[in-house]
Parts: C-alpha cells; structure tokens; sequence
C-alpha cells in the first residue's frame, strides 16, 4: 500500500534563523526552499498527488486553495511535474505520481469544469505516471442503499456524467498510447452505486480505480463502501482511496487489497489541530500526540493585536512575556530551566490569547485550563528529544514551538515521516 501526499505547495527555508525569526537573506521562495522529499533524507511518502484545478483553474470556477501563479502553471507544464516538483532523478524517477481534476473546486457547477480531452492532454503535458478521470462529487452516501429510481435528479446525473466521463477518457487514451496508467474514478450516492459503477469501470477496461466521496464518511461508513466494493471486482483490480481523511484508521483498511490512498491529514494537523500536532511512534506499535507549543509572535497574531488595539494589553508587555516564554522553552530543552517554569511561562504569554475574547472569565478560565493540561503533557514528555527524524536533529525544540509557517510545516513534514513509517510497519514492509 503506498501512502501519496496531495501538493499543497508546501516547502520551507532550509536557512531560516529561528531565533531572529526571518528567512535567510536574499531567499527566492520555491526557488531556494525545500519540498518535504529533499529536507529529509528519506521521502516521507511514496508519491505525490498534484489536482488540475491548482495549477489550470478553468473559467467560471473558485480558485482553488492551493493556487500556481501563471508563471508557475507555465513552468510546470513547460518543465514536467518531476522538475517542478524537483521529484525525478534516480531517488523518484519510478515514485507515483499521480493526477486528478480537484473535483472539489467545481462542486458547485453542473458539470465538471474538464473535459476527459483536456484533461488527457494536462495529464500528458505535465508527465504523470498515473491519471483519473474527470468525475463530478457526490456527497450523500446512504447505506439503506436505495435504489437509483428514488434519488434525486442531481445526484443521478453526477454519477451518469462520472461514468460516461471515464468511458470517454480511457477510450481517448487507448487510442493515443499515452504513457501514463488511466484510474478509474468512483462515485455513488451508495455502498451499492458505487460498486456497481466499480464494476462497471472494470468492465470497461480501468485495472486501477480511485474511490472518491470518501472524505465526509466516518471509518464504519468507508468500511461499508470498501466491503461491497471489492467484493463485486476483481481482486488482481488495484484500489485507491482518495482524500483518505481517515489516516489514522488505515490499519483498520488493510484486508480491502488497498493499492495507494493520499491524504494531507498529517501535515495539515501540524498546524490546524487543538491538541494533536505532533506525532511520536510509540512501542505498541501506534502514535502518540502531543500540542505543540503555541508562543505566536506578539506583533503578527491577529488575536493579540485586536487586544492590543482595544488598549487590553500593552505591546511592551506582550514582547516581554513572549520572550520569556521563548527562552524558558529552549532553557529547558538544554538542560538549564524546569519543565514548571517552562509551563508558567508559556501559560502566563498564552493567557493573553484568551483573555477578552468575549466570553465570560469562567469559559476562559476553562479553556486555559485545558490548553494548560495538554502542554504540561509535551513540555513532561519533550517528544522532539524522542525522534530521529532529520527536522527534529537538526532544528530541536523550534519543531515543537507553534509560531511561524517554517516552524509549523516542519513539523508537518515530521508527521508525515512517522505516518509513512506507521504505514510501513503496518505493511511489515
């Protein structure tokens, strides 16, 4: 089973100054910052997952999150997705990667803003190993499996125009020879509908199939879609999930003959998550999760300066408790501070991210409280000490400190190693 991570853009300074918070001087950014597989010196995943609606938005539709500049969608094509993505040479020359439209960025539309010729030719143009058809997202999945006369009109067509999308696509690349592996994309208001269109898929040439919808399913619901799916092909029909929200659950997947699934969940838990942005291996063979350390940058944190601006706090007053909260962090990862006067600091700076948000003093005392438990735990454990990983050896304890871009996607691409490696143990790989 080989776990992809889906292009973000996502790279960091190599040289950032963590104490003088700045990037080097004179950085290019893309041109002088690293991708997660050149930071470390093992990739941490097996290959990369790059939508057509990031870098080719069509017209009429949202832009998408992860957005290329037109000089960046020019060089992409211009140069090849390996080149651009610095993903080739003899380490990633054979490594997945794969193409899908992004279909989430036209959910809204009544068709797919791709046709399966414009997507074949994107797909070609960029150099993927790997491509899905273009489909059109359908959201309900409901497991009393009910039959297609009673849906509704709009979720009928979406997955009509799914699968004639894929009959028109592989028939297209059939007749070209293009050098890439066409996937089969999946869709259905059911457990049922979406086996059927698996089955329909395999029928009509697709050996690799791509599950989507799955993103809002919790596991028990992912888990009845794969059991009637896998059941209804073949078994020598290669699988992958996509938007596989659920990373945590993959274990619970391994018996489905599961080729491939993408997920960002690791990376983007680095920095969206309360309570779990950092992963640790633990001997039971699972992971643990600890809070970062949240010391934001007083002048920079919009929540700090609205208090600042409402005459709350003081600037001076902020710089000081921030710095002090800083140093007593890296005091204690030296050996030179406690881990309780660690823990005053960062709550006594922290506090002022609460205080006057509006709500009453009891509600805030509350959430202080179980901001104050979940950061006790890390600065007892002091897990980046634990990992061998190349971000945590080399930049320490900056990993744990939630504060800044560089910091925080470091310690996504941290997540990312120790999921890879979960995957592989789990695979006995």
């Amino acid at each position: 089973m080989k776990f992809l991570y889906s292009d973000t853009q996502d790279y960091v300074d190599p040289d950032y100054d963590f104490i003088e918070d700045r990037n080097a001087p004179g950085r290019k950014r893309y041109w002088d910052d690293m991708y997660a597989h050149e930071l470390m010196s093992e990739a941490p995943y097996d290959g990369l997952l790059v939508s057509m609606s990031a870098i080719r938005p069509a017209e009429g539709v949202a832009a998408s999150k992860v957005r290329y500049s037109t000089a960046e969608e020019q060089r992409f094509l211009r140069d090849g997705a390996r080149k651009f993505l610095r993903y080739g040479g003899p380490n990633f020359k054979n490594a997945m990667l794969m193409g899908d439209c992004g279909a989430f960025a036209y959910v809204e539309h009544e068709y797919p803003a791709y046709k399966p010729s414009e997507v074949i030719e994107f797909y070609d143009e960029a150099g993927f190993s790997h491509g899905v058809s273009p489909d059109h997202i359908i959201f309900d999945c409901d497991h009393s499996n009910p039959p297609s006369t009673v849906v509704s009109e709009e979720t009928l067509k979406r997955y009509n125009i799914t699968l004639d999308n894929a009959e028109k696509f592989l028939k297209l690349v059939a007749k070209e020879d293009f050098p890439f592996e066409p996937m089969g994309a999946v869709q259905g208001w059911s457990p049922k509908s979406m086996a059927l269109a698996a089955k329909k898929l395999e029928k009509m040439g697709y050996k690799y199939l791509a599950i989507g919808g799955l993103v809002p399913l919790k596991v028990d619901a992912i888990h009845d879609v794969l059991k009637h799916l896998r059941s209804s092909i073949s078994p020598s029909t290669c699988i992958h999930l996509l938007g596989f929200a659920k990373a945590d659950h993959i274990h619970q997947f391994t018996d489905y003959g599961i080729t491939s699934f993408d997920s960002t969940s690791p990376l983007i838990r680095a920095f969206k998550d309360q309570k779990s942005n950092y992963y640790l291996p633990n001997t039971s063979g699972g992971i643990d999760y600890y809070a970062a350390i949240r010391i934001p940058q007083s002048i920079e944190n919009s929540r700090l300066v609205q208090g600042m601006k409402k005459g709350l706090f003081s600037p001076e007053m902020l710089v000081k408790k921030e710095k002090i909260a800083l140093q007593s962090v890296r005091d204690l990862d030296v050996g030179k501070g406690s881990a309780s006067s660690a823990l005053n600091a960062v709550m006594d700076y922290h506090q002022f991210l609460v205080r006057g948000d509006g709500t009453d003093t009891a509600s805030q005392d509350k959430e202080l409280k179980k901001t104050e438990n979940l950061i006790a735990k890390t600065i007892r454990d002091m897990p980046w000490k634990s990992c061998e990983c190349d971000v945590c050896r080399k930049v320490g304890v900056e990993v744990i400190i939630f504060r800044s871009s560089n910091r925080n996607k470091r310690r996504g691409f941290h997540n990312l190693h120790v999921y890879h490696k979960h995957v592989q143990r789990i695979l006995g790989n």
